[in-house]
């Protein structure tokens, strides 16, 4: 049988590639233009007077994905919302609101999230801040209760609505690891105060966001390492035929629901990219003071058997994306697990690179504990250095150069980061946030003030995903 086509099936062919192709920026036209109306009726809506403003403030997105469900609710009770970042709030809009709903998250040791900081130096701590007298508020405060300062930037920001006058709704609720059970709480009261049946409307219950993801592999990546032990798992979706596959970007999260503490989700920096046909995470064991394993770990790193599945839930990190960071140089740093994120930048940048869409470079310092068992993903940074498309590649080792960390190499290398900064590259921190990350911030901030440290900030070239 000759595997020759004839030139009238050619053509047919052909014909058939032009149709589906116009089919298929038809469907992507509509759906821009969808997109374009509803961003035109939501902005419409926040502009109407006696709007309520619901307001977020975010590290990792938990916030800001809380106060859209929030609008969403209202908009299905049939209230008109406007929704802003805190950080884009100005003294004046906040002034001359009737209304007042905030979600916060504390980051660090009881500190505002890096979003929120100009609404901090703005209003907050503003020789002469505005007058709060007729405003009504309520604070959904969001936090971890291993943290020593447990809420406390949402009820510092709470205390601070009553010190300008604004009359609380209803006292401030602290939310501990996305408990389900406060969150319910909170509509509950909305409900109330607002005389909304905001849990009652028919688009009020939110879709199923959840995915069915079966473990496909589980890895140890350090054998004998002096550290604790750090596993590579890969998860593949569970889909029903037809169904479309979920996305993410690189910089995004995922929650992860163990089935011993399934109300308080952790969050797991994702490092692959959908095109690599799985979801990968980097999960450590992590034990209490008496030994004892986490709830978390102990079921991904232990527990969870190869071909067994499990409910994750995607979480978009807005703040720690490339969004508008695309053609710009990127320093990445981070420690342990925080490799995970940063992988999924260089995995997105490798992309880029390779598609000739940016020529912009990466330089990566990572710290780990011993280079014969610690030096995770070697092959891919290697190839990616040869490629050129990683310029600068620093490991640290602390346990084979005891108090050698992170910190110290970036101060050894300022003068090469200030050239970087000076070209426009962005800077992204993934890893724990006691001894690194605090210590990468501080010494930012010495060495470029604080003002310019703001001004990275606002620009979007400094971004965090610290735990």
């Amino acid at each position: 049988m000759s595997l020759l086509l004839s030139a009238p099936r050619v053509s047919a062919a052909m014909l058939l590639l032009a149709v589906y192709g116009v089919g298929c920026a038809w469907l992507w036209w509509r759906h821009r233009q969808a997109l374009s109306a509803e961003a035109g009726r939501l902005a419409a809506e926040g502009a109407q007077a006696g709007a309520l403003l619901l307001l977020h403030a975010s590290q990792t997105g938990q916030a800001q994905a809380l106060a859209e469900e929030t609008a969403r609710r209202l908009r299905a009770a049939g209230r008109a919302v406007r929704l802003m970042p805190l950080g884009k709030v100005e003294a004046g809009t906040l002034a001359q609101a009737r209304q007042a709903l905030i979600i916060a998250s504390t980051t660090g040791e009881g500190d505002a999230p890096d979003s929120a900081l100009p609404f901090v130096s703005g209003c907050m701590q503003a020789q002469e801040p505005p007058s709060l007298a007729g405003l009504q508020t309520a604070v959904l405060a969001l936090g971890d209760r291993r943290y020593q300062a447990f809420c406390a930037f949402g009820l510092s920001l709470a205390q601070w609505l009553r010190s300008r006058g604004a009359q609380p709704l209803f006292e401030t609720l602290q939310v501990d690891c996305g408990d389900a059970r406060v969150i319910d709480q909170w509509w509950r009261q909305l409900a109330e105060v607002l005389q909304d049946p905001l849990h009652e409307a028919p688009a009020a219950k939110a879709p199923a966001s959840t995915t069915r993801w079966v473990l496909q592999e589980r890895r140890c990546l350090n054998p004998g390492s002096q550290g604790a032990p750090l596993h590579l798992l890969r998860f593949v979706a569970e889909a029903a035929p037809g169904q479309a596959l979920p996305l993410w970007q690189a910089g995004d999260l995922v929650q992860v629901f163990p089935p011993d503490d399934a109300q308080r989700p952790r969050s797991y920096s994702i490092a692959s990219l959908p095109a690599d046909g799985a979801l990968e995470l980097l999960v450590r064991e992590r034990r209490d003071e008496q030994g004892a394993l986490g709830a978390a770990s102990a079921w991904l790193c232990q527990r969870l058997e190869v071909g067994q599945a499990l409910d994750m839930r995607l979480q978009a990190h807005e703040g720690f994306r490339q969004s508008g960071n695309e053609e710009r140089a990127l320093i990445l740093i981070g420690n342990g697990t925080g490799l995970a994120g940063l992988r999924a930048h260089l995995k997105r940048r490798a992309e880029q690179w390779r598609a000739g869409r940016t020529a912009a470079p990466v330089w990566l310092l990572h710290g780990e504990r011993q280079a014969r068992h610690d030096t995770h993903f070697d092959d891919e940074l290697q190839t990616w250095h040869r490629e050129g498309l990683l310029a600068h590649v620093d490991r640290v080792y602390s346990r084979d150069l005891p108090g050698r960390h992170v910190q110290q190499q970036l101060q050894d290398e300022w003068q090469r980061l200030r050239e970087w900064l000076a070209r426009g590259a962005a800077i992204y921190v993934c890893g724990s946030l006691q001894g690194m990350g605090q210590a990468v911030d501080r010494l930012l901030r010495e060495q470029l003030g604080e003002a310019g440290l703001q001004a990275l900030i606002a620009s979007g070239r400094y971004r965090r995903d610290v735990y």
